[in-house]
């Protein structure tokens, strides 16, 4: 009897360990995808003369508002006298 109980309890533990690593999938395809925006990203703005002054952290900061889908507006100087 007590053989029973313990193929039961390992019988939960295995499948709440299979629904933890399922749920975990998309978890994990989310961060791949950030990575390689930030990692391209940081590449292009690499390129960019504005953004070579800028230290290493901004540079951080800045590529992970774009890959959140951060929206910039640019300001029009108006040259009237």
């Amino acid at each position: 009897m007590n053989d029973f109980y313990s193929k039961i309890c390992l019988g939960f533990i295995a499948v709440g360990f299979t629904t933890l690593f399922v749920q975990l999938i998309p978890i994990s395809k989310q961060a791949t995808s950030l990575n390689r925006c930030l990692r391209k990203t940081s590449e292009t703005l690499s390129q960019v003369n504005a953004v070579k002054k800028m230290n290493d952290e901004s540079k951080e900061v800045l590529s992970v508002m774009i890959c959140n889908g951060a929206v910039f507006e640019t300001k029009f100087k108006a040259n009237n006298p």
